[in-house]
């Protein structure tokens, strides 16, 4: 099992998104994802997504929110826990990501991107800034969403 963290950084309405195009064998290759990676030994999840922000995208993040814990199971990947930002406040200038391309996407344009089908779900409970914290378990079979628990209980997709 990993754990990770995952950043939507917010300015005007829009989301820093990465198009994920740059590294072999990357599980995300041509999906759009927030700001994140995979946590150093030692950190918690705020200093992995502080750190990660920074590497990726040179933004140093001044005011932030942990919104979920997401749970990923797959049967090709390993289990992995993802620890779920959002954030408002930032200083510094974009740069150049390693691992794809950074692009200010506006809210209501993210569910036209290639998304994982479960990235839309919490994208939509964290639309609401009031949605109190969640745990979200999404269980994919290769790249096909097969269930979605949200805080213990199963849900239909549509729903959210």
């Amino acid at each position: 099992m990993k754990n990770t963290s995952l950043c939507y950084i917010e300015k005007n309405g829009k989301y820093l998104m990465l198009h994920r195009t740059k590294k072999e064998n990357d599980e995300n290759r041509d999906k759009w994802i927030g700001i994140g990676g995979k946590f150093e030994d030692g950190e918690s999840p705020e200093e992995c997504m502080l750190r990660e922000v920074y590497e990726e995208t040179g933004l140093k993040i001044t005011d932030y929110k942990f919104r979920a814990v997401i749970t990923f199971v797959n049967d090709i990947y390993q289990t992995e826990y993802m620890h779920l930002f959002t954030a408002s406040g930032f200083t510094g200038n974009i740069s150049e990501c390693s691992e794809g391309e950074l692009e200010w996407v506006e809210k209501e344009k993210l569910y036209d991107l290639a998304l994982w089908e479960g990235d839309k779900i919490f994208l939509r409970l964290i639309s609401d800034n009031n949605h109190p914290f969640f745990s979200l378990k999404l269980v994919y079979s290769k790249d096909k969403l097969k269930d979605a628990i949200l805080n213990g209980k199963k849900i239909l997709k549509n729903k959210i």
